[in-house]
């Protein structure tokens, strides 16, 4: 069982950490965006912002759905990073239960 545990939870803790940077690129496009830094005429720009869109707004919708409106502040990207380390710690848990540590 180990032989097939260890290696799916470490692409597993991978694929957190990699969600983790999507999600930091998506938190930099949008304030560059938002500061005129950048535009979406751009179809490079605009094909990176729809990219990472798709990446996140599945996850980031539920929690904005269940977050306390607070005007055009945006904390639902904090509230998934705090969700990413959850999960993380848990599968670095797990990582040390299965190897015996």
């Amino acid at each position: 069982m180990n032989i097939v545990l260890e290696p799916l939870l470490t692409v597993i803790y991978y694929a957190l950490e990699l969600y983790w940077y999507v999600v930091v690129a998506t938190i930099i496009f949008s304030w560059l965006l938002a500061f005129g830094v950048i535009n979406t005429y751009n179809h490079g720009v605009r094909t990176i912002g729809d990219v990472l869109a798709r990446l996140t707004e599945p996850v980031l919708k539920p929690i904005r759905r269940y977050m306390p409106d607070f005007g055009p502040v945006d904390l639902s990207p904090i509230v998934l990073w705090l969700i990413i380390i959850f999960l993380k710690m848990v599968d670095v848990r797990l990582m040390d239960t299965i190897a015996g540590l």
